[in-house]
């Protein structure tokens, strides 16, 4: 089966842990762990479990093409609901909105976060850098309708593309489509590229962009991040931008709960990545 993938994907390096190629094989093969809402409900109902927050799509998407056919996170959101348990979604799949009803029951009884990538706005950039994924606006459409519903969403405006999405005009266009779709916060991530992740988005940018290899061999030339001077003026300029539209800070509407008057609560332990095994 064919995933959603994007030249850029830093999780390419996890297909080698399965002994999987991480260039077409990765575009080209998943794994699915079909009991995943059978071991979760077990984690969550163990003596052991403290509650801790599940974050949910920060390496691998959990609304990707694969959960149209397998139908994993309505157990999984089902279980977390039941449970009572805080969680947050990172995605780019326009699929969550199947589960909007469970979404909502679960944030009237406990913290849910909602976030969205959306790193730029340009149709031919989106083309040929994040093919299978859903456009865009398309992904904002999913952004104002859980704002509809009561549901804060905020926008990972990630990656911004060095030379390729980062022009003042490109960056204002970006965040004035996130604000105008209602996000409650927007956080900029300049692309970094990891091993697995950097040979494939090298050859990419070799084919499509060639004048632009020695720019980012230099840019990138201390491993895999962006200088720090380049992701400070990046993240400047956005929450600059953001301020002008109204956007509120970063993390506004995550993780929220639904109620008409929220309850203190204590602070919540730093999120947790949940190994189903």
């Amino acid at each position: 089966m064919r995933s959603s993938t994007c030249v850029y994907c830093f999780a390419r390096k996890t297909h080698s842990y399965l002994d999987l190629d991480t260039g077409l094989g990765f575009d080209s093969q998943i794994v699915v762990k079909v009991n995943a809402p059978e071991l979760l409900r077990r984690q969550l109902g163990s003596r052991r479990w403290a509650g801790d927050h599940i974050a949910m799509g920060t390496n691998v998407d959990c609304y990707q093409r694969a959960e149209g056919r397998y139908r994993l996170m309505p157990g999984i959101l089902a279980a977390l609901r039941d449970h009572a348990n805080p969680f947050s979604i990172l995605t780019k799949g326009t699929l969550i909105l199947r589960d909007l009803d469970l979404l909502t029951q679960a944030a009237e009884v406990t913290d849910v976060g909602i976030s969205v990538s959306v790193g730029f706005t340009d149709p031919e950039l989106w083309r040929t850098v994040e093919p299978g994924t859903p456009a865009p606006e398309r992904r904002l459409d999913v952004v104002r309708t859980l704002g509809e519903h009561g549901i804060g969403c905020g926008v990972l405006m990630a990656p911004v593309i060095p030379f390729l999405s980062d022009q003042p005009a490109q960056l204002r266009a970006t965040v004035r489509a996130i604000a105008a779709a209602g996000a409650t916060s927007v956080t900029p991530l300049v692309l970094h590229l990891r091993p697995g992740a950097r040979e494939w988005f090298m050859a990419w940018l070799n084919r499509e962009h060639p004048y632009l290899v020695r720019r980012y061999e230099r840019l990138y030339a201390d491993g895999a991040y962006a200088p720090k001077w380049y992701q400070r003026r990046i993240t400047r300029q956005v929450h600059e931008l953001a301020q002008e539209y109204g956007i509120g800070p970063a993390g506004a509407g995550m993780p929220r709960r639904i109620r008409e008057q929220e309850p203190e609560v204590e602070p919540m332990s730093e999120p947790t990545q949940l190994t189903l095994i």
